[in-house]
């Protein structure tokens, strides 16, 4: 699977069923409280491993998730359980697969992502959990969208994650929403800005328990706001977007601030404001070697190729030094 090829045509979506639960499973009653143990375990690995890739990048934990996953929650899924403790074994399970997606694409395995993000969304149908079906889907339009597809297949879909999204927590609706504007924009202005307005409310308005799948954070849907703004040609309102984001980023969360400050980096020499952007850069580059991150090296590798019709200005000429010994 790690040397297959990222296909728009995969992205088929499952539908949440009235009857769920894998084919052949065993449905003779088991003792609930072990279950529920596990089910508080995968709880918290999703936190831990979220965390490590927050810090680290997806490519320095990615292998530990899916041992995790291999080894024991595939055989927890064939414990004999009640219906109601095994659609949450499967909504655990489901949590982890979707979190593993989204980190292997992170160290580059575009199409093995696309596999785990396709079966963290059929586990969530068959858990019959709408609001993990619709952060799913929006998890795989926006891999999509950060591949450089903004095909009206990935509109859609961003569309149905929204749609799926309407009766679940003000977080969810906002998460889906600020990927919904993100798409539209590259289709239809008053779609994008009315998703987007639409998710600033939502956010304002939302109260949710912090955890990767049960909050949005702010500086999360400023980011999303730049990509948005960006994509509909509104520079300085992108700016002013991701310097919010990062603003609200904290220490730990390396790879979110390494990402925007590229991103903003990059929209500041847009408007002609080389030395800011090359400040930015500048602490980009620190946080690199501390990351394991294929998107982190895409960043890189466009920082590179921004700066060298300046590599005769001093210092452009020492970032770019800065940037080859990171290889």
């Amino acid at each position: 699977m790690a040397v297959g090829v990222y296909s728009l045509t995969a992205l088929t979506l499952p539908v949440i069923p009235g009857v769920a639960g894998p084919h052949g499973r065993a449905t003779a009653p088991a003792a609930a409280a072990p279950l529920r143990a596990r089910i508080e375990q995968m709880d918290a690995m999703v936190r831990r491993f979220s965390d490590a890739a927050k810090a680290h990048g997806g490519g320095a934990v990615h292998h530990g998730l899916a041992g995790y996953l291999h080894r024991p929650v595939a055989g927890w899924l064939h414990t004999p359980a009640p219906e109601p403790v095994h659609h949450q074994l499967l909504a655990g399970a489901a949590r982890l697969t979707l979190l593993l997606g989204t980190m292997t694409a992170d160290d580059g395995h575009d199409a093995l992502a696309q596999h785990y993000h396709l079966t963290a969304t059929r586990m969530a149908a068959d858990a019959e959990d709408t609001a993990l079906f619709a952060i799913a889907l929006r998890t795989m339009a926006t891999h999509a969208s950060d591949l450089g597809h903004h095909t009206r297949g990935v509109l859609h879909l961003s569309e149905h994650a929204a749609d799926t999204a309407r009766r679940s927590s003000r977080s969810v609706r906002a998460y889906t929403q600020a990927h919904l504007a993100t798409a539209a924009a590259h289709h239809d202005r008053h779609t994008a800005l009315t998703a987007l307005g639409a998710a600033e409310r939502l956010h304002e308005q939302a109260d949710s328990l912090p955890g990767p799948f049960t909050a949005y954070p702010l500086a999360a849907l400023h980011y999303q706001r730049a990509q948005t703004l960006g994509a509909l040609g509104d520079r300085t309102g992108a700016v002013g977007a991701y310097t919010a984001a990062l603003r609200l980023r904290t220490p730990a969360e390396r790879h979110a601030n390494a990402l925007t400050r590229a991103a903003l980096a990059e929209s500041l020499l847009a408007q002609g404001h080389l030395d800011v952007a090359l400040a930015h850069w500048s602490c980009f580059l620190d946080d690199c070697p501390h990351l394991h991150s294929a998107r982190v090296g895409r960043s890189l590798e466009a920082m590179r190729q921004l700066l060298t019709p300046h590599k005769r200005y001093p210092s452009a000429a020492l970032v770019l030094d800065r940037a080859s010994l990171l290889r």
